[in-house]
């Protein structure tokens, strides 16, 4: 024990320690992720079946790769964020690569549906 002014006693505890990540990924929230990455595959298998091919870049910030048929170099990038309803309850929503919110990450397919009429106006 250490005396410290004023007649207190300093116990002797190991000082904590920062520790950094190894690399930037590792910063990332594993459970957000997992279920950012599910939500995007589900929206790939429904914009599949509207015969648009979709890819999900696992990486973080998961994000979802939407290629126009006949037109690859036209894409566009959807992500997934979390978000709460009207009740304060977690809730996940389909984002365009602008940020405005696509749709409820609930209904693939209707997000889908919203995807395939705008990349079809292009």
């Amino acid at each position: 024990m250490t005396r410290l002014a004023g007649g207190l006693d300093k116990v002797g505890l190991p000082v904590p320690t920062m520790c950094r990540p190894r690399k930037a990924g590792d910063m990332q929230d594993g459970t957000h992720d997992h279920v950012r990455s599910y939500h995007l595959h589900r929206l790939a298998t429904a914009l599949d079946t509207k015969g648009f091919h979709a890819t999900v870049k696992t990486s973080y910030p998961a994000a979802l790769r939407v290629f126009i048929p006949g037109a690859s170099m036209l894409a566009e990038s959807i992500g997934c964020t979390p978000g709460t309803d009207d009740l304060g309850r977690l809730c996940w929503y389909y984002r365009w690569s602008w940020g405005e919110v696509l749709h409820d990450a609930d209904d693939p397919p209707g997000a889908a549906a919203k995807i395939a009429e705008v990349l079809a106006a292009r």
